[in-house]
């Protein structure tokens, strides 16, 4: 069975589960159960530490079934389960510390630098406050971004830096409007020492360098740009979701009356509106997932994506996430004067939705720089890391 099918088969667990989550400011234990085990979170972990190693386009289809049903669990599944596939990057001695009693061990993340790191002898010293982990709860390790300053003129280097348990802490902090069962909060780190084996610098993703777990983990997948993969992951997690509000806003709409007992969905203006929906919707799901096997031939080719094509890449999702966006608040302004209610079916759909375009990874303006800038040939091209 493939991960599509199984996201299928649980689409009704995961659905009953989105209260709760809701509730807890995380997702249940019984949630986090159905991920896991279903092989979702390991669905991109190497074969050799039993993971699925799967395709990136089998990875991305399941995580927006997955959302289209319980937005936070689809969440968790993007942004979690992309978690293995770039451990499997780091030095062996990283996979070994994370995976070698367990490897079911998950870990959770927050790659905006606003920590601080000092290099020390045999590795670095790690301090500071990082928002939006999701899934932290579940995890047992986090992988925290920094900027190292001073190590190339002009250059900052920004760093992934992989903490254990006991390295950091946890601070209850989720109280939010949308994708409220993420449990996204806060990791505090207080002088933390990160030995240089769990620390990659994303200047080595950007210019294509050879990565330490490259030399066990050599299949296709693992030879993919990780800027375009995390962005594919998140993106298909907002698909999925703004499949969902379509699919809900669908069902309050058709049997609504209007005035004079008309029906609205009689109305043209209104089937202009779900037709553009849907058609943005599915030409943006389409254009991923083609992009997901172009990558995937690419790799296997030994074809290393130039910064202008990652930048190509992250364009169309997040153009096309954008597009999207716009056409969910077109149906939200149409819904009925009852959407504003908090517990209205679209209600908890749309603040999801908000909540997930607040991620900076999904901001497309500087995609646009480097796309633009390349048909131009701009003398100073964008950086994509």
């Amino acid at each position: 069975m493939s991960l599509v099918e199984r996201a299928r088969r649980l689409a009704p667990d995961l659905a009953d589960l989105v209260v709760e989550g809701d509730a807890q400011r995380r997702l249940p234990d019984t949630a986090w159960k159905l991920l896991l085990e279903g092989g979702f979170l390991r669905s991109l972990q190497p074969a050799r530490w039993g993971g699925g190693e799967v395709t990136l386009l089998e990875f991305v289809d399941a995580v927006a079934e997955i959302a289209r049903v319980n937005p936070s669990a689809g969440w968790v599944a993007g942004v979690v389960g992309v978690h293995p596939w770039q451990l499997a990057l780091f030095a062996d001695d990283a996979q070994q510390e994370m995976w070698g009693e367990d490897p079911t061990t998950m870990h959770s993340s927050s790659y905006n630098p606003t920590g601080t790191a000092e290099q020390v002898a045999g590795g670095y010293r790690v301090s500071g406050r990082w928002s939006f982990s999701s899934g932290c709860d579940h995890c047992r390790g986090a992988n925290l971004g920094a900027v190292l300053r001073g190590v190339q003129p002009g250059i900052p280097d920004f760093r992934s830096f992989l903490l254990l348990p006991g390295e950091y802490r946890i601070d209850d902090n989720w109280h939010v409007a949308g994708l409220k069962g993420t449990g996204s909060k806060d990791i505090v780190v207080d002088g933390a020492f990160v030995p240089q084996h769990r620390t990659q610098s994303h200047l080595d993703y950007a210019l294509g360098a050879a990565l330490p777990g490259q030399e066990l983990n050599d299949g296709p997948l693992y030879r993919m740009p990780w800027s375009v993969v995390f962005n594919m992951a998140l993106a298909c997690a907002v698909l999925g979701m703004a499949q969902g509000f379509v699919d809900t806003w669908i069902v309050e709409t058709r049997d609504r009356v209007i005035t004079r007992g008309r029906r609205l969905a009689d109305d043209g203006l209104t089937q202009r509106r779900l037709a553009d929906a849907t058609w943005v919707l599915e030409a943006t799901r389409t254009r991923m997932r083609a992009d997901a096997v172009e990558l995937w031939e690419r790799a296997e080719a030994g074809d290393v994506p130039t910064m202008a094509d990652r930048g190509h890449y992250r364009w169309n999702l997040n153009r096309g996430c954008e597009l999207v966006g716009e056409a969910v608040v077109e149906l939200m302004r149409s819904a009925s004067g009852r959407a504003i209610y908090l517990d209205h079916p679209l209600q908890r759909r749309f603040q999801d939705i908000q909540g997930a375009f607040g991620h900076a990874f999904l901001v497309p303006d500087p995609l646009a720089k480097a796309v633009g800038g390349a048909l131009l040939g701009t003398t100073a091209p964008e950086l994509v890391l």
